[in-house]
């Protein structure tokens, strides 16, 4: 016979919950602060606001006139503000005050009335099933300690016959390479959990219920100094950020393509873009 779990099997359960749902809510605290400082100088960045990019994400999903949009941790409304141009309505979610007040500012300066904003979590998105016909969400999953439950939060709101796509920055397939540039965005933006190498993004498609993803691919290119000024490191991590940087340019120890001009630091962050239909 088996032997029943005793009281004390119960209270480790309960502790340990409780420890998760702890580490949970000090980690949404942490994106909420880092997003509330980071919301004008990220929302505005040339590598968030570029219409190009929009554009790769509204052909991902074949975004028509008839449909309908979620856009999860929607940030400063960029994506939303994109696809409100092409579809009847967009929605975007948000779990950062500061980033939705932006948001909704963007809307009005170009006049957009079939956009909505709301404030709550990812992983329990306040939508019916089904909900939507187009279910995105864009730099994000790099902040999310478990992604596959967001994405399954994303497929339930999405109808049978709709879209969903997830687009990021992926690492190299080089465990070592990957992991230094997780701790270098960890020093960055105290909030990054992990970016994934796009083979872990796309197994969570299928462990979410989808089909196989068709992907895309584009770059955010830049110069350093650019990304430090709309990031909020720790004190003295900034430093520690522009050595890691010189010394990929030599080593490719972040593996992303690094180049130094003079005083200037530029870089590559490879993006995938995930798309496929809910059956």
């Amino acid at each position: 016979m088996g032997r029943r779990a005793g009281k004390g099997g119960i209270e480790v359960k309960g502790l340990r919950s409780e420890k998760k749902n702890m580490e949970t809510t000090n980690h949404q605290a942490l994106i909420v602060d880092q997003f509330s400082k980071q919301a004008i100088a990220f929302s505005t960045a040339k590598t968030i606001a570029d219409a190009t990019a929009h554009q790769l994400l509204i052909d991902a999903v074949g975004a028509g006139p008839d449909d309908t949009v979620l856009d999860v941790a929607c940030g400063g409304g960029n994506v939303v503000c994109a696809f409100a141009g092409i579809v009847r309505h967009a929605t975007g979610i948000d779990m950062t005050p500061a980033m939705l007040d932006h948001a909704r500012a963007m809307a009005r300066e170009r006049k957009l009335d079939n956009v909505s904003w709301d404030q709550g979590q990812a992983t329990a998105l306040p939508y019916a099933d089904g909900a939507f016909i187009i279910v995105v969400t864009r730099f994000s999953f790099h902040h999310f300690i478990d992604p596959l439950a967001v994405l399954r939060e994303m497929v339930r709101v999405c109808a049978p016959g709709g879209r969903v796509l997830v687009a990021d920055m992926h690492t190299s397939t080089d465990p070592a390479k990957g992991a230094e540039f997780n701790r270098m965005e960890g020093l960055r933006d105290p909030s990054h959990v992990r970016a994934l190498p796009v083979a872990e993004l796309e197994a969570l498609f299928p462990a979410a219920g989808l089909p196989e993803a068709k992907i895309r691919f584009y770059e955010l290119r830049d110069e350093l100094e650019n990304l430090l000024g709309r990031s909020f490191p720790n004190p003295g991590d900034g430093d520690r950020i522009r050595e890691i940087f010189r010394s990929s340019a030599r080593d490719d120890r972040l593996g992303i393509p690094v180049r130094l001009e003079g005083s200037h630091v530029n870089y590559v962050y490879p993006v995938a873009v995930l798309a496929a239909t809910r059956p």
